[in-house]
């Protein structure tokens, strides 16, 4: 049977569809504001917050896009790159009646929000029924010059009664946005070929396991675990456990390997799913089918660990939500010389 064409009666429909089921969107974001009013006389659709405190600013249009959508969308990105905490803390409060942003963040997400993280990126996402080709080149131009910026074109159909939607990405994958505001200690140098990863512990996932079996892991929702795919053999990470510190440095050994195909070694010295020995965690056992959802591994040959409780948590270190990033500010050089010696790691 073949689905009858739909056309939404208003922006405010798609909007309150949004708003009901925000996965529509994403299932890695979180909704913090609606008809959010700038300094400047525009109103943003929707405003979200993804799991590293980055602010997703949501434009809907329910029909074809003209490329001063996208002007206007950029036009409000600016005033959304301006909110301090206490801003954004306001438009929570006023979308939620009054909830607390953090209480409600760590319901979500399982972790703390700081000022730290909260908006040092934004991406902007355009929703339309249709991109018309001046759009299409306007991102593209935009995305391919590392802009955080995409578009979710969508298509609403009608069967027994009910409306259907569609949707398709412009682009695939949206890369990890980046930072807006440099760590203390100057703007962005050269890249010091060290890689930053955060691993987080709890019913999840084991720090234990992790030393014992020789691995980092992340899953949940694909904006977890898309980073681990930076690494390769070879590299050096250096491993921070959110809420504890810095736990350890390593050698990864391989590539990042879903959890129904990544093996260990048990003590019989046969290699055998991981799954089929890891007790300390859940890994995301329930989504082990599904790639987005389930838990990526990545093996690693540990030079130095330490106990959770022994983590080394100094201020001025270097902090990132994401689960794999390149930092080039001067603190992750800082950081790394630091944790040389408190680690007793020696180049050469």
């Amino acid at each position: 049977m073949s689905l009858a064409r739909a056309k939404l009666p208003s922006e405010k429909t798609l909007e309150e569809m949004i708003v009901a089921a925000p996965e529509i969107l994403s299932d890695s974001w979180m909704l913090i504001g609606r008809q959010a009013k700038t300094s400047h006389g525009g109103i943003i659709d929707l405003l979200a917050i993804a799991p590293d405190g980055t602010l997703v600013l949501i434009e809907l249009k329910r029909d074809k896009t003209p490329w001063t959508v996208i002007a206007q969308a950029l036009d409000y990105a600016t005033w959304v790159e301006s909110l301090e905490p206490q801003d954004i803390v306001a438009i929570y409060s006023r979308f939620s009646k009054g909830r607390s942003l953090s209480d409600d963040f760590r319901a979500r997400f399982g972790g703390s929000l700081n000022d730290e993280m909260l908006n040092r990126a934004h991406e902007i996402v355009v929703v339309a029924a249709e991109l018309d080709a001046s759009s299409e080149r306007i991102v593209t131009y935009l995305a391919d010059r590392g802009i955080a910026i995409n578009v979710l074109c969508f298509q609403v159909f009608t069967f027994g009664g009910q409306q259907l939607l569609s949707r398709v990405w412009l682009n695939d994958r949206v890369d990890p946005p980046v930072e807006k505001k440099s760590d203390a200690g100057g703007g962005p140098e050269p890249w010091n070929g060290e890689f930053y990863a955060s691993f987080g512990v709890g019913s999840s996932r084991s720090w234990n396991e992790a030393v014992r079996y020789g691995f980092i892991s992340a899953g949940g929702a694909s904006w977890y675990s898309k980073t681990l795919g930076l690494l390769k053999a070879g590299d050096r990470i250096w491993v921070k456990s959110p809420d504890h510190g810095f736990v350890g440095v390593g050698i990864v050994t391989g590539t990042a390997e879903p959890a129904a195909d990544f093996q260990l070694m048990n003590d019989m010295g046969e290699r055998v799913p991981a799954l089929d020995i890891l007790k300390e965690g859940d890994y995301h056992r329930a989504f082990a089918d599904d790639p987005d959802r389930c838990e990526w591994f990545v093996s690693v040959d540990w030079l130095a660990t330490v106990p959770l409780n022994q983590a080394v948590k100094e201020i001025g270190l270097f902090g990132n939500q994401n689960t794999v990033c390149r930092p080039t500010t001067p603190k992750w050089r800082t950081t790394v010389e630091y944790l040389k010696t408190r680690f007793a790691v020696v180049d050469g």
